[in-house]
């Protein structure tokens, strides 16, 4: 048992909307699912057509490219039209949360083609990127050349641009931090036309460290230089159960990678990659991984689980059968590995078809799997989309490693929501304090999983519909979001804003912080260009009298000082 007690609620009626909601498997099979297959089909014909072109011809493109976007922000009338946002329609992005913003006067710079790898540099070990390029796109050039981006987002569809001017995380963030932390260069595209190439140590480093969580409010995005690592054909992973209360789960977890000596930076005694799936109160997986080559993989004994193959077990569900038969290894190919929740979205497909986990459906039609988020999010329409912000919870809190055991009894007794997903990140001290940052004096107290230059915290995926919910219950889940909000501010912890927020603009600058962001705001003449960073994040529509009314206060505010840099 638990030590943590889900309190008792009282029954919920249900209405029409459960029904459309319990039945809405029907649309997702005769509409959704065609159209994501015709729709990724469509894309991987782009993205063949792109491979075949030399660098130096997508070099060419992408330049002119640019031009055109240059020459769209300089046609602006910054008195008539509207802020500047890209012309993406809003159900496209991968994110939950409403992307109202558009529904204000806008005005629309086209971004749609900077979609390519621009160049793989072996000697630098740099990938040259356009911000439209997806994960599925990029380990699937770079994995066969044994080299990938230090961090790979483990859902295809997620892209450059979305991982940098959001958030992204993989079970080797441990080692590398986040998404944005293996970035070399930004080539941005600034208010009033200007290209500029920001790095940590040119002219514009501040800007470099700013544009992490910014959500493209700073300037657009039109590529990045990324990081890139070594990698071995296969991935051998351990499944080690862990049975107990949730402390013991954390604990579990957090000695799974991090060791009790200390020693944080020996390779020997880090796995490169880590994540733990909670199951229940008292049950775990912790999962650790290491390359290896093809060699070891095929020596006699070894299993080898091609997880990619459209028929297999939903991972989530195989990695759940450690808690039957014990602990057990096997080698996973490398690539396979990297997108191994993405044919069922972690386990939302399981919401989004109740059958679809079912050895026939696999077999048939498991090649068809997953549906596109962005289409269905087109074809949920606003009632539906509201019932589930109020019904079913998509969130991550980040919070410092020594707090997991509190933030999973947190969500126990407030949400009651498993499977859970666990995965570490490091959390770097700057030079200039970010939107996101280590506790201060965090060094002093030595704790496991920390550094003397970055904190490690963790990444606590909370994913489908809370307990109370499946059980017919009573449950307020705009309520419970803004507890879980207050909760990450005391301690700490922050929200992706790709997930639907509830915050105010007091308690979003309370999370986050603002001096660094809000000084290149009015450096690079953002204001009155871009809308504000909360602005775009605010749940509900926004008028375009309220985005002009916010810009011009903070036009009006006083330029916060920016923390001088660290020794």
């Amino acid at each position: 048992m638990t030590d943590v007690q889900a309190p008792l609620r009282p029954k919920r009626k249900k209405n029409i909307m459960d029904l459309l909601v319990q039945f809405r498997w029907i649309v997702v099979i005769f509409v959704v699912l065609p159209l994501s297959f015709l729709y990724y089909f469509s894309i991987y014909l782009g993205d063949v057509r792109s491979e075949s072109k030399s660098f130096k011809q997508r070099q060419k493109e992408h330049d002119e490219n640019v031009k055109k976007v240059v020459k769209r922000l300089k046609d602006r009338n910054g008195s008539k039209d509207g802020l500047v946002c890209t012309a993406r329609k809003p159900w496209v992005a991968v994110g939950m949360r409403n992307v109202d913003y558009k529904r204000a006067r806008h005005f629309e710079v086209d971004l749609s083609p900077f979609r390519n790898v621009l160049n793989i540099d072996m000697e630098r070990m740099i990938a040259k990127v356009e911000p439209l390029v997806n994960m599925g796109q990029i380990s699937r050039v770079t994995v066969p050349m044994n080299v990938s981006l230090a961090v790979v987002a483990e859902l295809d569809d997620l892209t450059v641009g979305g991982l940098i001017n959001g958030y992204g995380i993989e079970g080797s963030s441990h080692i590398y931090g986040l998404f944005s932390d293996t970035v070399v260069s930004y080539e941005v595209v600034l208010a009033d036309g200007q290209v500029v190439r920001a790095t940590k140590d040119n002219e514009y480093s501040d800007l470099f460290y700013a544009i992490p969580w910014s959500q493209g409010t700073l300037g657009l995005l039109v590529s990045a230089e990324i990081k890139l690592v070594p990698i071995k054909e296969y991935m051998k992973l351990t499944y080690k159960p862990v049975v107990g209360n949730l402390k013991e789960i954390a604990q579990a977890y957090i000695d799974s990678f991090s060791p009790r000596d200390g020693d944080q930076d020996n390779r020997e005694k880090v796995p490169d990659f880590v994540e733990t799936m909670v199951y229940t109160p008292t049950e775990a997986v912790c999962m650790t991984g290491r390359y290896a080559s093809k060699e070891e993989a095929k020596k006699k004994g070894n299993v080898i689980n091609n997880v990619g193959w459209w028929f297999k077990t939903w991972f989530y569900q195989h990695a759940q059968t450690a808690l039957k038969k014990g602990e057990f290894v096997e080698y996973i190919p490398t690539r396979e590995y990297y997108h191994r929740h993405t044919r069922s979205l972690y386990w939302e497909g399981k919401l989004i078809l109740p059958f679809g986990d079912q050895w026939w459906f696999r077999f048939f039609f498991g090649w068809a799997m997953p549906p596109k988020v962005s289409l269905l999010k087109a074809t949920q329409g606003e009632y539906i989309r509201n019932y589930y912000h109020e019904n079913h919870v998509i969130q991550d809190m980040l919070v410092p490693l020594y707090k997991v055991g509190d933030a999973l009894e947190w969500v126990h007794s407030e949400m009651e929501v498993y499977p859970l997903w666990l995965c570490p990140h490091r959390l770097y001290r700057l030079p200039l304090k970010t939107m996101v940052y280590p506790e201060p004096g965090f060094e002093l107290h030595k704790r496991q999983g920390d550094t003397k230059y970055a904190q490690m915290y963790t990444d606590v995926g909370v994913y489908y519909a809370p307990g109370p919910i499946l059980r017919g219950e009573v449950f307020d889940g705009i309520e419970a979001v803004r507890r879980l909000e207050s909760w990450l501010i005391e301690n700490h912890g922050f929200q992706p804003q790709y997930a639907v927020s509830e915050l105010t603009e007091k308690n979003f600058w309370r999370m986050f912080d603002g001096s660094l962001y809000e000084n290149c705001r009015k450096k690079y003449k953002a204001i009155g260009t871009f809308m504000s960073v909360y602005y775009k994040s605010k749940k509900g529509k926004k008028t375009e009298k309220e985005v002009q009314e916010a810009e011009q206060e903070t036009a009006e505010v006083e330029t916060p000082e920016v923390d001088e840099p660290e020794d």
